[in-house]
């Protein structure tokens, strides 16, 4: 059931080092992570406006997001799109709220529509007492469920008498702002800002369709609607560029460029592949402004290649790709692995096999990246869960792959690379970021300093050490001259084929994940009441909605927390509120109970089909999860649906009286 103020997914959890007895106001220096969201909204709407491909929805769903930010709302906006360029059903769900959203909502309340298709698709996910607004020549069936409203607009006649039909989408979305009673002036700066390099009555057109539909719903059709936008502290005075002083819209893909900028990245090779398309094409339009080279390769195997030659130099330098093209990288993975040269590989995972789902999302690639090439040799794996975590990860993967100089593998997904969230800008604090090279002893140096640095003899590239790290010389040092191998070496990189070389260089490379564990890899994060007797075990871009589901869960008597891995490999359980290797197989399940300690249900939320992470778990703590909730058809897992998994998951176990492993 919802109100005109509350919806399911309208609370957030707190964090386990937070008190909950106070919960902040949110302002702009404040956190905008899962932990520091508010538990209470005073008004959280969620609206979808759908079409055909080339229809405008994506243009739509991200001026709405840009409005309501400027208006001074939070919103979350996620496209929904089929890989093709005309034709089939597109959708952009936006969230508004008065505290800040990190994830979509699930039901909508207002579906704004521009075919009849799009409306038969969405309409199972409309709330009760939501509405349809379409057009006046659209037939929804006759047997449309009687808790919904469907509103006919005259959506083409507007954008037809405002200049054409090429503005239905800006008519739609007036008249679903108009509807939850957002200021339509507010609305059309947001329009003109989107289209200021167009033709001039481009622009005009645009606003007039948004403007007349929004009248034309204000007036005659919004009264009683229960689902409105509450009233906000108005924003100072903004810049045009921007949505408000204090706060900002980024994607996951635009914060971990900002945030690989701030590590000072200096080299990106890719070759376009969505959904990770966006981050090269970030860094090629920022490259004269950072310093930057960036290069569209001829295909992934090139560009992993030329960010390996470009690292030799001495340059940070990373690729990008989703899993198909990480696939392709695998030999390129081994072989820094074996040449200790740092890199920086971003998967920003989608649905596979092969081709897969190109424009949906899924957390499918974890196992390739714990295995990304043949043999053993020393990796690091990554994956940020919210766009204010992607911004650490970008300076982050880098320092990591210069202090342990190998490859380190950043695991993103559709959805937190392509979703628009709302952070203040002091989430993104380039000047508290540091850059740590690490064993770096340099490139281009005078003769004294390379003497100084290589005093004790000659330089010995792989120097067995405890750390298992090296020093490391880039191109142009005048001590350190020497000849990277790809076959197994001697400490000065000799070829090699003596076991008892070849033992102690394994033994020197692999010591560097031991260094890392000990060092700088952190465990899992824990949201919430520790002693909860429920945990969701979850990694990456999962993490928002099940901060939310447990929240939902919670306040249905069942006390859940979440535990949240960024971590993944090497792996640590350090940081976890209990040691998970005596974390015991719950009586929970059977009785609600939970020990001293916290123990109880383990529950893993994955978007794949194999829950890998569970695979993982187990290998790793000898903890297997009782049951999990995987979801696995491209869209997004939301709090509604993880709470749902968890209520059938304990009644299940309960009735068949064992757990659900």
């Amino acid at each position: 059931m919802h109100t005109p103020h509350t919806s399911q997914a309208s609370h957030a959890l707190p964090n386990s080092h937070t008190p909950a007895s106070h919960v902040p106001e949110p302002d702009d220096s404040m956190s905008f992570e899962c932990g520091a969201c508010p538990p209470v909204r005073r008004f959280d709407v969620s609206m979808s406006i759908g079409g055909d491909a080339g229809q405008g929805v994506e243009s739509a769903g991200s001026i709405a997001c840009r409005a309501l930010v400027r208006a001074g709302h939070f919103a979350f906006g996620m496209a929904d799109y089929r890989s093709r360029i005309r034709g089939g059903t597109n959708f952009y769900q936006v969230r508004a709220s008065d505290a800040p959203v990190l994830c979509h909502g699930d039901p909508v309340h207002v579906i704004a529509t521009l075919t009849r298709d799009a409306a038969l698709t969405q309409l199972g996910n409309l709330a009760r007492g939501g509405a349809l607004v379409c057009d006046e020549s659209i037939s929804p069936e006759d047997n449309l469920r009687p808790d919904i409203r469907v509103l006919t607009v005259p959506i083409i006649k507007i954008a037809e008498n405002a200049g054409g039909k090429a503005s239905m989408n800006m008519a739609a979305l007036g008249a679903a702002m108009g509807l939850i009673g957002f200021s339509i002036d507010t609305l059309c700066s947001a329009i003109e800002q989107r289209f200021a390099r167009k033709a001039e009555s481009v622009v005009h057109s645009n606003v007039q369709a948004a403007r007349e539909a929004h009248e034309y719903v204000s007036g005659r059709l919004a009264a009683g609607f229960p689902f409105r936008l509450g009233p906000v502290a108005p924003p100072s005075p903004s810049p045009p560029s921007s949505p408000s002083p204090g706060r900002i819209l980024l994607s996951g893909n635009e914060a971990f460029c900002l945030g690989a900028a701030a590590g000072g990245c200096r080299f990106i090779a890719a070759y376009p592949m969505t959904p990770a398309t966006t981050i090269l094409e970030w860094m090629a339009a920022h490259a004269g402004d950072l310093g930057i080279v960036a290069v569209h390769a001829e295909d992934e195997i090139a560009a992993a290649c030329m960010a390996v030659g470009a690292s030799l130099t001495g340059a940070r330098a990373m690729t990008s790709t989703s899993g198909g093209g990480l696939c392709l990288m695998t030999e390129v993975c081994g072989m820094a692995g074996m040449t200790e040269v740092p890199l920086v590989v971003v998967d920003v995972q989608r649905g596979g096999p092969s081709t897969g789902l190109p424009t949906r999302t899924e957390q499918s690639d974890l196992l390739l990246a714990f295995h990304p090439s043949h043999g053993d040799f020393p990796h690091i794996v990554i994956a940020p869960g919210t766009v204010q975590q992607c911004f650490e990860a970008g300076y982050r993967a880098f320092n990591l792959a210069d202090q342990y100089q190998c490859p380190v593998i950043v695991l993103l997904d559709s959805h937190v690379g392509g979703s628009l969230v709302t952070l203040g800008r002091s989430c993104l604090n380039w000047n508290a970021v540091a850059r740590d090279r690490g064993e770096y002893l340099g490139g281009h140096i005078t003769e004294a300093d390379a003497d100084a640095e290589t005093a004790d003899g000659a330089y010995l590239r792989y120097a067995i050490t405890e750390s298992g790290i090296s020093p490391r010389a880039g191109f142009g040092h005048p001590g350190g001259v020497h000849a990277p191998s790809t076959d197994e070496h001697e400490e000065d990189a000799h070829i090699t084929e003596e076991s008892g070389v070849r033992v102690e260089m394994m033994r020197k490379r692999m010591r560097k994940m031991e260094t890392a564990l000990a060092n700088d890899l952190r465990g899992p994060t824990t949201y919430g009441d520790a002693s909860a007797n429920v945990t969701l075990l979850v990694w990456g871009s999962t993490l928002p909605a099940a901060c939310e589901a447990a929240a939902i869960l919670s306040a249905d008597g069942i006390r859940a927390k979440v535990l949240h891995y960024t971590d993944l490999w090497p792996i640590s359980d350090k940081g976890a509120p209990l040691t998970l290797r005596a974390m015991p197989k719950p009586q929970a399940l059977m009785d609600d109970s939970t020990g001293p300690d916290g123990s109880g249900v383990l529950v893993a939320v994955e978007q794949n089909y194999s829950g890998q992470m569970s695979l993982i778990h187990r290998m790793v703590t000898g903890r297997a999860p009782d049951f999990a909730v995987l979801k696995y058809d491209g869209r997004q897992i939301s709090p509604r649906e993880i709470a749902d998994g968890v209520r059938e998951g304990l009644h299940r176990s309960r009735k068949e009286g064992v757990p659900d492993a």
